[in-house]
């Protein structure tokens, strides 16, 4: 006989309380979303099935997880939302758990929009309660958390930690307490409090007692952080896998990106950000991405302009751009996303966005730039709006941001930043060029240099490595001479012989000055101008000197006395002779005006950086297909725009 039609009803209600008390466990206790998801999709399906509202709204809300916006593709994010508003007319008005739902709804809303106002509302609705119920209050502080992860609620976000914590005695679910603890330990990371590591350590000390697999992803992630700040980049990298494994356990679906992000940090502060191009083209348009999250568009903004690829920089800058920089959502990744787009800006030597970009941070420049819950940093706001001050014109300016960003990354004990921030003053320092600048510009590089041999050979050792600058694989200098009618370049064990052209006449002066900027303009205007300009400072290495100048016509004329005895005996001869003649003629036209004649600057800078710009990238082109090495170098140490200059590693 078939069971009894009570029994079966009753079986399935046991089936459902069952399926909710898994998914719960999984959720709060255990931080395991893999197991919550199954269960509490088992709980909405059984609900439905018995037609339980309150069984489909509990198990709706736990399938919404921990974090707001874990459902990141558009149909996932759909579903979420048509299950929580079929239920909520379904349910009473204004009980507990129709103002959980309520509150869910409203903070996913509020959170694609970067927005925060409706939620907060909400949340003072339930404050105002005559006896609120502490599990919905626990989730609502936590919602309402989560959409204020931007800079401008630091102190604010500090009281909803507070809160939570409180509140997780009254629920007694260990997850609210654990995510109280974990919100104060991310708040004290993005604001730069001193004492965040012993919140940290708190945190670790419960997780300990045991395992919560959701917030153990974020500590691991913190981890990496930790380990970039301190210079151990190596070992920063081994926690990258480390912090990708616990991801994947816990079924985060940030394991998407947090191991990239944190990785694009090491090779950032490596000098090696253009290797991550193919990976960052990738995951810039990933549909698991946050709606709010623009950081890694910046990122390959950055990676592009740095391997030569302005088309794609360019193009990624404009993105972010859009209708303005304001208008970009004041996330947990908008300080980063901003320090990449002020990089970029440098790159592209874009001086309307770096000004832009410059105003906006303007307000924040006491933080450091930490993205998303303490998983990576890029070290204090001052530096961004030093670099933002240089690419805008404002070297003065430029010089005040970058010593502070020297001091406050000092506070943070993140050693690649303040080798980034003395290598950005130096330079900031050189484009000066005040009498004491050039002092003051050495002690920087000097003491940037004693730095990095401390921290090892994981840091690159450049005056501004990965996108905070130009550099080559630490250690390495190109170098530059002519051979004939050919150039000569060397790296290590590369070397090279490369056709004669502007562009490498170009290049040759700029590796024959390393760390020196060089107007455009006194590229263009040739050696004699060049000359004076290099000696103001200190330096005095132009690609033809003197004696190579008197050795050139000195030829000249022996070829002018060779062409005249050849034309009616050997005319293959002195067609090859009168080819020499004419290369050697537009060197010389090229150094210095014939009778020594100094030519003229051209009207329009603009015009000098354009065409030094079009001619070096295309000589880089051909170093390039010549010797994939020195090209790659070359193409990430030499930088163009109005001043240009080549930063060996």
């Amino acid at each position: 006989m078939g069971e009894h039609p009570a029994d079966f009803v009753a079986d399935r209600a046991d089936e459902l309380q069952s399926a909710l008390a898994g998914g719960d466990l999984a959720l709060h206790t255990d931080g395991d979303l893999h197991a919550s998801r199954h269960e509490f999709e088992r709980a909405y399906q059984l609900a439905v099935a018995g037609g339980d509202p309150r069984g489909m709204a509990l198990a709706a809300l736990g399938l919404a997880g921990l974090w707001v916006s874990e459902r990141r593709t558009v149909s996932g994010a759909a579903e979420l939302e048509a299950r929580l508003q079929q239920v909520l007319p379904l349910l009473k008005a204004d009980t507990p758990l129709a103002l959980r739902v309520r509150a869910r709804l409203t903070g996913e809303a509020d959170y694609r929009q970067g927005e925060h106002a409706a939620i907060l509302a909400v949340l003072d609705e339930i404050r105002a309660g005559p006896d609120p119920d502490p599990v919905l209050t626990a989730e609502a502080l936590s919602i309402a958390h989560h959409c204020l992860l931007g800079p401008d609620h630091v102190s604010l976000r500090r009281e909803l930690a507070g809160e939570l914590v409180k509140t997780s005695f009254r629920t007694e679910r260990r997850g609210d307490l654990l995510m109280g603890l974990l919100w104060r330990t991310a708040d004290s990371f993005t604001d730069g409090d001193p004492h965040a590591e012993r919140h940290l350590r708190e945190l670790r000390d419960h997780l300990k007692q045991r395992d919560h697999l959701a917030i153990w992803f974020v500590v691991s992630a913190i981890d990496v952080m930790l380990a970039i700040r301190a210079g151990r980049l190596e070992e920063a990298e081994d926690l990258v896998a480390i912090c990708a494994k616990s991801g994947a356990t816990a079924g985060d679906i940030d394991n998407e990106w947090w191991p990239g992000a944190q990785l694009v940090t090491v090779r950032w502060y490596q000098g090696r950000l253009a290797e991550l191009l193919p990976m960052l083209r990738a995951r810039a348009h990933s549909p698991v991405l946050s709606s709010v999250d623009n950081s890694s568009v910046a990122a390959l903004a950055v990676a592009a302009a740095l391997s030569g690829d302005r088309r794609t920089a360019a193009s990624s800058l404009a993105a972010l751009c859009g209708a303005g920089l304001g208008r970009l959502a004041r996330s947990s990744s908008w300080l980063v996303t901003m320090n990449g787009i002020v990089e970029a800006a440098f790159a592209l030597d874009d001086a309307d966005v770096a000004a832009q970009a410059y105003e906006l941070l303007r307000p924040y420049a006491r933080l450091p730039m930490v993205g998303s819950l303490g998983i990576t940093c890029f070290g204090s706001t001052q530096h961004a709006l030093g670099v933002a001050s240089l690419t805008s014109g404002h070297v003065d300016r430029a010089i005040d941001h970058l010593r502070a960003a020297v001091q406050c990354n000092l506070a943070l004990a993140h050693w690649p930043a303040v080798l980034a921030s003395r290598r950005r003053l130096a330079q900031a320092y050189a484009r000066r060029g005040r009498p004491a600048d050039a002092d003051a510009a050495r002690h920087e590089l000097e003491t940037a240099r004693r730095e990095a041999a401390e921290l090892g050979p994981w840091v690159a050792d450049s005056p501004a490595s990965g996108p905070s600058g130009p550099s080559g694989p630490s250690g390495l200098v190109a170098e530059c001479s002519r051979v004939g009618r050919k150039w000569r370049l060397t790296l290590r064990q590369h070397s090279v012989l490369v056709d004669d052209s502007v562009g490498m006449i170009h290049l040759a002066v700029l590796i024959a000055n390393p760390r020196q900027e060089i107007p455009a303009v006194d590229l263009v205007a040739g050696f004699a101008s060049l000359s004076s300009a290099v000696s103001d400072r200190g330096t005095d290495h132009p690609v033809l000197d003197r004696d190579a100048i008197g050795e050139y016509r000195n030829r000249m004329n022996r070829l002018d006395a060779e062409i005249d005895q050849l034309e009616s005996a050997d005319s293959a001869r002195a067609a090859s002779a009168r080819s020499e003649r004419d290369w050697l003629a537009a060197q010389l036209a090229g150094a210095a005006g014939f009778g020594g004649r100094i030519r003229s600057f051209p009207d329009q800078p603009e015009r000098a950086r354009v065409a030094v710009g079009k001619a070096i990238r295309r000589a880089l082109v051909r170093i390039t297909e010549a010797d994939p090495v020195i090209g790659e170098h070359l193409g990430q140490a030499v930088r163009t725009g109005a001043r240009c200059s080549y930063w060996p590693g």
